[in-house]
């Protein structure tokens, strides 16, 4: 289903004119891209900034309403109020369906709890990557790609050249012949711990048994 924003021409431009939308609860906003002019714009500042809490407009392609005219964007730039909740400025970019583009996609974990590696072995699922950069063309980007840890044994890892990415879709990193690691099951930081107080215990009761057999050889000397 298309996430869909609404928003107005903007008409006024400068500092002036952007510090005035904001007092009244709106966002400038331009859009930009496909061998078009740039586009002045505003938008509810309440139902954007929802929105944007809710982190589905940045993995996603939006239907952007401008006054009855409806284009498919990329929200490609937020600008926020350094320490107050507020949305100072966004940049939209305009997308072709004929034209391959780059977004970050999340990942989409399942089957932790029967891996291996945390059903029998107790493990602890580490994700190492949340998203991965994608590129495709606009009608085959996917809302997530899953990761499937149901194989997955204690100490071992999933690599991003593992996961089954869906047709059309390449993900930026393995293109540049890289091939970082997505999750692993690691040994509980508790049990760690506990091991390497054991083994930093080991040579004290060594020391202490030795210590205990020469006792009795000083006491057989002075008799």
């Amino acid at each position: 289903m298309a996430i869909e924003v609404s928003a107005t021409q903007r008409k006024a431009s400068g500092t002036g004119a952007s510090r005035r939308l904001r007092n009244a609860g709106r966002v400038p906003a331009i859009i930009y891209g496909a061998n078009k002019a740039v586009q002045s714009i505003e938008l509810d500042h309440n139902s954007l900034f929802h929105q944007l809490k809710q982190g589905a407009l940045q993995a996603s392609i939006l239907d952007l309403n401008v006054e009855g005219g409806t284009e498919q964007v990329l929200l490609r730039a937020v600008q926020m109020h350094p320490f107050r909740p507020m949305v100072l400025h966004v940049d939209f970019q305009r997308v072709s369906k004929d034209e391959k583009i780059h977004m970050r996609v999340p990942l989409h974990f399942v089957n932790a709890d029967i891996a291996p590696g945390v059903k029998l072995s107790g493990g602890i699922v580490s994700h190492v990557l949340s998203d991965v950069e994608v590129s495709c063309l606009p009608a085959d980007l996917p809302d997530s790609i899953e990761v499937d840890l149901a194989n997955l044994a204690l100490g071992s890892s999933v690599h991003l050249s593992e996961l089954a990415l869906p047709k059309g879709v390449e993900a930026i990193v393995l293109v540049r012949g890289e091939d970082p690691v997505v999750a692993t099951v690691n040994v509980p930081r508790a049990s760690v711990v506990e091991e390497e107080e054991e083994a930093a215990a080991a040579p004290e009761a060594v020391a202490t048994t030795e210590a205990e057999k020469k006792e009795p050889e000083k006491s057989d000397k002075k008799t």
